[in-house]
């Protein structure tokens, strides 16, 4: 049987030189970030740009859904690969981040694209469910005590064959450490499971960035 490879810091570079460039406006969201201290963390990888812009492309999405924007670069890294009548929600609760996102999708000029909701997502979500409304693509990458709540209600927002992204599916590595039992592992260990064993969708983890669950709705 074949064996995954172990991937160090310089063969990450490798993939990544050779991988998609980044939009000068990515580049800047990922240098404005790296000054923000510890929640800098919040970022996604650029192998997750990469990997959610070509997602997009490939699916031939048009709808998004997106729950956790942070400073916008999941968000803009989806946009760029949206066609020109296609757009994302994004739902954060955070209105200083929120602005700055705003701000960077203003100079790349996917502004258009891209409406952002300032408010606790599983409200937003709740109305979305009211208004009948269905994506192509939900993206999870929020707090994480409700990822199952977001989770639930996103799997009712997708039809056959639509993609359920979710982020820190492997939690720094710390989910496999059986020392580990802290409040946000377990939490994590848990929901794992949840959609392992969930037959609406199947399901792989992705060793991409801190770790990516991708579902496809059945």
């Amino acid at each position: 049987m074949g064996k995954d490879l172990d991937i160090n810091n310089k063969i990450q570079n490798y993939i990544q030189n050779l991988s998609l460039p980044l939009h000068p406006i990515q580049k800047e969201i990922i240098a404005y970030n790296e000054k923000l201290g510890d929640i800098k963390r919040m970022q996604i990888s650029v192998s997750q740009c990469h990997f959610l812009h070509l997602m997009i492309k490939i699916c031939n999405a048009k709808n998004i859904l997106e729950i956790g924007t942070f400073t916008g670069l999941s968000t803009l890294s989806m946009s760029l690969a949206l066609p020109a009548n296609g757009f994302i929600i994004a739902l954060d609760k955070n209105s200083d981040t929120n602005k700055v996102a705003l701000d960077f999708f203003n100079k790349a000029n996917q502004n258009k694209k891209i409406k952002t909701i300032v408010k606790p997502a599983l409200e937003s979500l709740n109305n979305m469910k009211k208004e009948n409304i269905f994506f192509d693509i939900v993206f999870i990458d929020a707090d994480k005590i409700n990822y199952t709540n977001y989770y639930e209600s996103v799997i009712k927002l997708v039809k056959k064959d639509s993609l359920i992204i979710i982020d820190n599916v492997l939690w720094h590595g710390e989910v496999v450490d059986e020392n580990n039992n802290d409040k946000f592992t377990n939490i994590i260990r848990e929901f794992n499971k949840h959609v392992k064993n969930d037959n609406r969708v199947e399901q792989m983890i992705l060793p991409i960035g801190d770790g990516l669950t991708v579902c496809r709705k059945l």
